[in-house]
């Protein structure tokens, strides 16, 4: 069955619009909350945000919700996605939650949930809290009404927990690093965290007024971390996204690295120790070949999944591996966190440039990667352009033209009327062609 309101990464849409309106927020906190009411304890929530203007009327309205169905709430404010897992667990709470819309602009909004185990919610659960939304809350009693607090030290234990990761025998002491927060909800404690570690800090995006969140900055806009690591002559520039699951980085030189490239070397540099679960790597359909092919030369494997982080951390725990992440920089490091930390992945990053003492444009070009091109084909929704036999058969004579060579990957969009084509391989001509016929198969066919 499928899902209304959920879909690959929590609720999402624009704000007073649609599913994501205050409304909405409340009866998803009455819903959910009903849902994780287990035991005689007493149950608690954790909420945490970015920094879009949204945030306070989602969060006010999510508080009403878990309270008016008998669950206290712990208010966090301003946190990465990571932070709020990691403080559901450390809280002992029994949900968390993180109002974000991830790299979106800020008119949109989200819902992230999290189990108790600080992992997002499994399918089974999402369709359980759907169906209560149906059906309406069973509202608590006068006397069993939830209380609401907000801790201020929570952005004080995030950054600890992200300095825990980084090696205790290690400093950033004389390592200039750029990092652009997209006026989001790592504004304050990825500088803090990298300046607590001995580095010289140059913060971008660390000034949110609730409308600039991922505006011409952060991971998504990384044209102004580029030219500033050029211009201030630094080592490394980061740059994460509104609520810091996603990490970008550009070398001493301006070149961005992709989360393929971190990958191989936070996975590479965990196989030298003896570090690497599994022998092998988890990551997207969309991850180029060349990253493959180098993990192979040392004997490891790239376990691919679906598009989506959420796919990326089922395959690691289905099979235990401690290495994972997406292209687009989402970079799961399961020996530290349950989801997504730019700033945790971007440490690892910089332990390995200090260790080496080699130049980031060096150290961060694990491979090259092969010819790469995506496109996107919208189509009327109505239609189903992938079933019409022409399309059908453009795409058996690409698959065989790429054989060996390169690869293909076609998919339908969850969130869009779009046809996704992407080739890749050795021949650049060759998988531009390619995808030209494809996209014009489509195009005729919808």
């Amino acid at each position: 069955m499928g899902k209304q309101y959920f879909g690959t990464d929590g609720i999402r849409g624009r704000t007073n619009a649609g599913v994501m309106t205050a409304a909405t927020a409340m009866k998803v906190g009455q819903a959910a909350g009903t849902r994780f009411l287990r035991g005689e304890h007493r149950h608690r929530v954790v909420i945490g945000k970015d920094t879009r203007l949204s945030g306070y009327m989602m969060e006010s309205a999510m508080v009403a919700g878990f309270t008016s169905v008998g669950m206290d709430v712990v208010l966090l404010g301003p946190m990465p996605t990571p932070a709020v897992a990691m403080l559901t667990r450390s809280m002992r709470a029994d949900l968390g939650v993180m109002i974000s819309a991830s790299h979106n602009p800020f008119a949109d909004n989200g819902i992230k949930l999290f189990g108790p185990d600080g992992y997002k919610l499994s399918d089974d659960d999402e369709r359980a809290i759907e169906k209560r939304l149906e059906h309406g809350p069973k509202l608590a009693k006068s006397e069993l009404i939830g209380r609401a607090r907000r801790i201020d030290d929570a952005r004080g234990r995030y950054v600890q927990f992200a300095k825990d990761t980084f090696p205790q025998h290690l400093r950033l002491d004389g390592l200039k690093v750029v990092i652009d927060c997209a006026n989001g909800a790592a504004y304050h404690v990825a500088p803090e965290a990298l300046w607590e570690l001995g580095a010289e800090v140059i913060p971008l995006g660390v000034r949110p007024d609730g409308i600039n969140i991922n505006d011409r900055c952060g991971s998504t806009h990384p044209q102004l971390m580029q030219e500033t690591v050029v211009a201030s002559g630094a080592d490394i520039g980061l740059a994460l996204d509104g609520d810091a699951d996603r990490l970008i980085v550009a070398d001493e030189k301006g070149q961005l690295v992709d989360g393929d490239q971190l990958m191989a070397l936070i996975a590479l540099g965990l196989h030298s120790r003896g570090a690497l679960k599994g022998d092998a790597v988890v990551a997207t359909v969309m991850s180029n070949l060349a990253l493959e092919r180098k993990l192979g030369a040392a004997g490891l494997r790239l376990l691919r999944t679906k598009v989506g982080d959420r796919y990326v951390l089922e395959e690691m725990r289905k099979t235990g591996c401690n290495v994972g992440g997406e292209q687009s920089g989402h970079i799961i490091l399961a020996d530290h966190a349950t989801t997504g930390d730019g700033l945790v992945a971007g440490l690892q990053v910089l332990a390995a440039l200090v260790e080496s003492k080699a130049p980031a444009s060096k150290l961060l070009r694990q491979f090259e990667p092969l010819p790469q091109l995506l496109k996107n084909v919208r189509f009327n929704g109505g239609a189903e352009p992938l079933e019409a036999d022409s399309v059908r058969k453009r795409i058996a004579a690409a698959e065989r033209e790429l054989e060996g060579r390169g690869r293909l990957v076609i998919r339908k969009s969850g969130t869009e009327p779009l046809i996704r084509v992407m080739a890749e391989g050795e021949d650049q001509a060759l998988v531009e062609r390619v995808v030209d016929d494809i996209c014009e198969a489509v195009q005729s066919a919808a």
